[in-house]
């Protein structure tokens, strides 16, 4: 959803500053898979799930079956072993202490379930915890602090921005350019895909929330929050060099063999003034953070046949104790996850090889 280079010096090229355009693009057209978002309800554009969805989809094709965003990803399973630290900020029972089993995915952006895994610098882990109560709590994460913009607004115009050209299969860099210039809180975001590189493992990244939301404690008190996954493993485990299409699965599969892979739930609580409403604005380093618990990661399967095939990660999901806060982005995820959702859905019980494509008429298919 890449890796853009500094703008260039007064004696660089015109070549030299489109290549740059180009790279810039290629990390965005990345993050256009980091999330999917939009309200039906928005006004007075009127943007609705359908409309970006349609447009992530002219952006990087349909593939029947699949995710329109994160098209690519493998199914974990695991447990997330809460240490009570948290419990006194939320009354959630994932915090009480214990165990709490889950089913998760990683993947990395965009649409194209047949990308390389070295395309994009961006990873993403989504997460849903099924809470002894029956409650759920579920989470989409990206490896990237911050997020290019505020608003869904924003973001389908990014998308827009993105579109590939007909005539050369990738974005216009004058669009992005005139984007990028009438969007200054995107300069967080490109200064940090200035440096980004594609890592190779799942394992090794940290993952962060990016949105705010709500801790609730047993006697109402509310605390602001956002959290973050950050890895006991480093790229001295025997990475695997990112030259196969491939990789990332295979480096996962090759870790797990030796063990389970463990993350830390890290929650920054804001203070007064943080700003939640925004996803591209960091909170001061100094606030404070809470290890909630540990992440564990113990198997891995084919997203195809695997028990995250048919979850939508959808972020306001959430059980007692974790409430959304006023971040636009979050009521706009929710509503395209959903749009995805049924469209993949809807397409898979009409694939070759599926139960319910064998059982319907050729011609009705």
């Amino acid at each position: 959803m890449h890796d853009p280079t500094p703008a260039a010096s007064p004696r660089s090229t015109p070549t030299r500053r489109i290549g740059s355009w180009a790279l810039i693009a290629a990390v965005l057209a990345a993050t256009a898979g980091a999330f999917g978002y939009v309200g039906g309800w928005l006004a007075p554009q009127r943007l609705t799930p359908a409309k970006l969805v349609n447009q992530l989809q002219h952006n990087a094709g349909t593939f029947a079956g699949y995710r329109r965003n994160h098209a690519k990803g493998v199914c974990v399973t695991g447990y997330f072993d809460s240490h009570g630290q948290a419990q006194a900020y939320s009354r959630a029972q994932v915090f009480a202490p214990g165990r709490t089993p889950l089913v998760g995915r990683f993947a990395i952006p965009g649409g194209n379930p047949y990308a390389p895994d070295s395309s994009v610098p961006i990873r993403s882990m989504a997460l849903r915890f099924a809470l002894a109560n029956g409650q759920q709590w579920r989470t989409g994460m990206n490896s990237m602090p911050v997020f290019p913009v505020a608003t869904p607004q924003a973001f389908y115009a990014l998308l827009q921005a993105q579109q590939p050209d007909p005539a050369t299969g990738k974005p216009d860099p004058a669009k992005l350019k005139a984007f990028f210039a009438a969007h200054p809180e995107t300069a967080a975001f490109r200064a940090w895909a200035k440096t980004a590189r594609p890592s190779a493992s799942f394992a090794t990244d940290s993952y962060y929330g990016l949105d705010a939301f709500v801790f609730v404690d047993a006697g109402g008190q509310r605390q602001p929050v956002r959290w973050r996954m950050v890895p006991e493993a480093t790229d001295a485990a025997g990475a695997v060099a990112p030259a196969a299409s491939d990789y990332l699965d295979a480096d996962l599969g090759r870790r797990l063999a030796q063990g389970p892979l463990r993350w830390h739930l890290l929650v920054t609580l804001a203070a007064a003034g943080d700003p939640t409403s925004d996803a591209t604005k960091t909170w001061p380093t100094d606030r404070p953070t809470v290890d909630a618990g540990t992440l564990v990661i113990e198997h891995t399967e084919p997203q195809q046949s695997g028990p995250c095939r048919d979850i939508n990660y959808d972020p306001l999901v959430l059980p007692a104790g974790i409430e959304a806060s006023d971040d636009p982005l979050l009521p706009a995820r929710s509503a395209a996850y959903a749009d995805s959702y049924l469209r993949r859905t809807s397409e898979e019980a009409h694939l070759p090889g599926t139960a319910a494509a064998r059982s319907t008429p050729e011609s009705h298919r």
